[in-house]
């Protein structure tokens, strides 16, 4: 099984860039020998240089030339750039990119309706050709963020084109929400103008804020300094950059950030790659998290977090790690699931750990845990042998859970205070196709959301009943 994977802007790219490299990395440490084996062949194609940039797949035997299963989107040249002058330069060829050199100036408008027809075809032919080499295409990963144009403007007219083009492949999205203090004015606008395409289109959402990850650098840096801890980074160290000392870690801010993302990702598709006593595929995570299909989006949180910098923390015992990943600490959006209400959840684990380990931490933490009445068992678990490079084991816990209603509530509120006073609207209403009912049907959609995540909420701890969730369309 194959995923397929749509960096789209800046934000999307950065975070493909990263994801990519901590992927060769993981790899590397297992495939020692060097042959083209079925973990590679779910990112990467394998093909023959020697013949010229098209040259055919080679699926068995030693590995050539690797290309990523990608399309790199953005409307400014310079990250792309970046990555082509990097590294990573010989992961991906002119065929999988796609950018342009003025950018979306921070308007949804104009990366969903200018950029979004103008590219239209081109995406479509480029998406078919990679969808070609496929075998089995399982899922699509979109990574982007909402708050600027690019990312949330074309990246869900992207979204929108994988559902008419391939209506029957997941559309999984990693989505970078911005936070309150955001430098973009009209983050609030472009993040509720995206929502209403996510609410629609996604069968998947993994919400990620700036602010949880800024907030969890800043915890691994404060470690790094203390000197208590020691203050040696590893030069393999997961959270700084590839260069892999301090020095970059404050120089860049954002490359740890985008780091902890892309292990989010590693770790999501590990099933996908490694054997596993209990491998899981990634649909299953949709059938069985998203018992509501609007209601698609899950809070993630990823452990061990706070030793990802390799200072000398010590170990934390598999039991700790499991409580970890229900803490506000190690959430990737600002929120606390334990005191809300759980509709599913699933735990994807790394490394030597056994079913009966899953199985009594479940039971260990079910009694502190509110799931909904009519789905008390709703537990999806994955067990993964390869463990991510540095460390025994990780676990990552996606849930679905209301204690997603505050961003959304924010959001609504950020919206509003620009929204009441017409304040830029003009940038967005100048656009050809772009009215101002696209405003009141997004706000509208955002808030439709919020009330039945309310309506969820005013069930918890109340008597069981059994709820009318089908409703059979005649």
């Amino acid at each position: 099984a194959v995923s397929l994977r749509f960096a789209v802007g800046q934000c999307g790219n950065q975070v493909g860039f990263r994801f990519w490299d901590l992927a060769l990395r993981e790899h590397a440490a297992i495939n020692k020998k060097g042959i083209y084996d079925e973990a590679l062949s779910s990112f990467f194609r394998n093909v023959d240089t020697r013949s010229g940039d098209n040259g055919p797949d080679i699926y068995k035997g030693k590995i050539c030339s690797l290309k990523a299963r990608a399309l790199l989107i953005d409307m400014e040249e310079g990250v792309v750039n970046e990555i082509l002058q990097g590294p990573l330069r010989d992961v991906f060829d002119s065929k999988q990119l796609i950018t342009d050199v003025s950018g979306s100036g921070n308007n949804w408008a104009v990366g969903h309706k200018i950029y979004g027809c103008q590219y239209r075809e081109n995406i479509v032919e480029k998406l078919r050709k990679t969808a070609e080499h496929c075998d089995c295409l399982q899922c699509f990963f979109i990574i982007h963020s909402m708050g600027g144009g690019t990312g949330s403007g074309l990246g869900t007219f992207v979204l929108n084109l994988l559902e008419d083009e391939f209506p029957e492949v997941y559309r999984f999205v990693t989505s970078v929400y911005p936070s309150g203090e955001d430098d973009v004015i009209t983050s609030p606008y472009n993040s509720v103008l995206a929502m209403k395409e996510l609410n629609e289109h996604a069968d998947c959402v993994l919400p990620i804020e700036n602010e949880s990850l800024f907030e969890i650098v800043n915890k691994i840096h404060q470690m790094i300094n203390s000197g208590k801890l020691g203050s040696t980074v590893k030069q393999n160290s997961l959270v700084t950059s590839s260069a892999g000392s301090a020095k970059t870690l404050q120089e860049k801010p954002f490359d740890a950030m985008n780091n902890i993302i892309a292990n989010l990702l590693l770790n999501l598709t590990s099933s996908a790659r490694f054997e596993g006593s209990l491998n899981m595929d990634l649909n299953e995570i949709s059938m069985n998290l998203v018992p509501f299909p609007r209601l698609h989006y899950l809070v993630s949180s990823l452990t061990p977090l706070y030793t990802l910098a390799d200072v000398n923390v010590p170990s934390r015992r598999l039991d700790q790690m499991f409580s970890d990943a229900f803490s506000r600490d190690h959430q990737l959006i600002q929120a606390d699931p334990k005191h809300s209400l759980y509709l599913a959840c699933a735990l994807l684990v790394r490394g030597n750990v056994q079913v009966s380990d899953l199985r009594r931490n479940i039971e260990r933490l079910k009694p502190s845990l509110h799931f909904v009445s009519w789905n008390q068992e709703g537990w999806k678990t994955g067990l993964c042998s390869v463990p991510p490079v540095g460390h025994s084991h990780s676990l990552l816990a996606l849930a679905n859970n209301t204690c997603v209603k505050p961003t959304f509530i924010e959001l609504k509120d950020r919206f509003m205070k620009l929204y009441k006073k017409k304040a830029h609207l003009h940038h967005y209403l100048q656009i050809d196709g772009m009215e101002q009912s696209c405003f009141s049907e997004a706000i509208s959609s955002l808030s439709d959301l919020i009330e039945e995540y309310n309506e969820l909420d005013a069930t918890k701890g109340g008597p069981r009943i059994d709820p009318s969730r089908l409703k059979i369309a005649v």
